[in-house]
């Protein structure tokens, strides 16, 4: 066992959960949480999550979340509990790169959004969530909430057209009241005893030049795409700050996308450093260095000097077999040349689970993955 291996949040979900989220993708006629909406749901979501909080403590996990149960996408769903949103299922999902990398691979539908009235966190279904987590882990571990970064959602809604006839008349007044929710989600989690809030990311990549599937051309970074970067790590860091002024922990994951192990672009982050990692205030970095669409480990210079922490996502979530420990172990002793070692951790590149469907693995060949995690790590910090 060793605390320097991390999950970065999500693990697959047992059959009887998956039956009531099959069900609940199928329909936008309902409301999120959708416990009232399911006879036996929300008891089954509760006893899954009991027991995968067990099983992650059983593993010597020192870092633990609710597997994201509660969740069907990584994001939309903390969307989706917000005061003035509704949810819808579109024309057309999301569209990833197929693992021939030759065609597209159409996600789920439901990921529609509309903006109805004025945006407000409060009473979030997320804050029982957190509630019941805090109650199972009783001490055992640190617990961390999984939630996507503010910009992601600004990005998407401007991206997709959701605010065109909506409730919101202007991009900067979704801007404020975006910004504001999170802060009000913020004021509650903090009051229900919260530590630590992860910011899941996946529009950085759009700004790496090797990004092709993206809303622009990353290979053509004008002026005006680089200030669209700018006011994402602006927004970020409104809310990072004031997390940190309510005594918070505030990490981040930056991955290219992960649903059914596939990924959605490519993009190293050799191109976007000095920006989405040397500019945000975070106090964790959890990178995706699975494969060479990451590039080199040289833009961990951007982060050389400042005061957070590393986690190196070089395990890959992705595949049903375990990973080239060698690879690992040279990767680490790359990386520990350029960051101190105790500033860094371990991690595959992303959750098992981002959406419901999960990756294409068992929860045996998961659990295998994850202890193997543990050994390279051990390995390396015992030396």
């Amino acid at each position: 066992m060793s605390e320097r291996f991390l999950i970065v949040g999500s693990l697959l979900r047992n059959e009887e959960l998956l039956k009531y989220k099959r069900e609940i993708e199928k329909r936008d006629d309902i409301s999120y949480p959708f416990y009232d909406d399911f006879e036996g749901y929300k008891e089954c979501e509760d006893k899954a999550v009991e027991e995968v909080v067990e099983k992650q403590i059983a593993a010597g996990l020192t870092e633990v979340t609710d597997g994201e149960y509660s969740k069907s996408l990584w994001h939309l769903d903390f969307v989706w509990g917000l005061k003035g949103v509704e949810r819808y299922i579109r024309e057309s999902g999301y569209f990833f790169e197929e693992k021939d990398c030759c065609s597209k691979f159409e996600t789920r539908r439901d990921i529609g959004l509309r903006f109805v009235g004025k945006l407000s966190g409060k009473n979030h279904p997320f804050i029982d969530h957190f509630k019941r987590l805090k109650k199972i882990v009783n001490g055992r571990a640190a617990i961390k909430q999984c939630i996507p970064s503010p910009s992601h959602i600004f990005g998407e809604a401007i991206g997709f057209g959701f605010l065109e006839d909506s409730y919101y008349k202007s991009e900067a007044d979704f801007e404020a009241d975006l910004i504001q929710s999170y802060k009000e989600f913020l004021d509650d989690f903090k009051a229900a005893g919260g530590e630590i809030v992860q910011f899941d990311d996946c529009l950085w990549e759009q700004f790496a030049d090797e990004a092709e599937n993206a809303q622009f051309d990353g290979k053509a970074r004008n002026e005006k795409n680089l200030a669209l970067a700018e006011k994402y790590i602006a927004i970020n860091n409104e809310v990072i700050d004031y997390g940190h002024k309510l005594g918070l922990k505030v990490y981040t994951h930056n991955c290219r996308g992960n649903y059914a192990s596939r990924h959605f672009t490519d993009g190293s982050y050799d191109s976007i450093a000095n920006l989405f990692l040397k500019k945000q205030n975070y106090d964790r970095f959890y990178l995706e260095w699975d494969d060479k669409r990451a590039g080199s480990l040289e833009s961990l210079n951007a982060l050389k000097d400042k005061d957070c922490e590393i986690v190196l996502g070089f395990l890959s979530s992705k595949t049903n077999t375990l990973d080239d420990e060698e690879r690992c172990l040279k990767l680490l002793e790359e990386a520990s040349q350029i960051i101190d070692k105790d500033r860094l951790y371990l991690s595959h590149q992303c959750g098992f689970a981002s959406c419901d469907n999960g990756n294409e693995l068992s929860e045996q060949e998961q659990w295998d993955k994850i202890a193997q995690g543990q050994e390279i790590a051990a390995k390396f910090w015992s030396k």
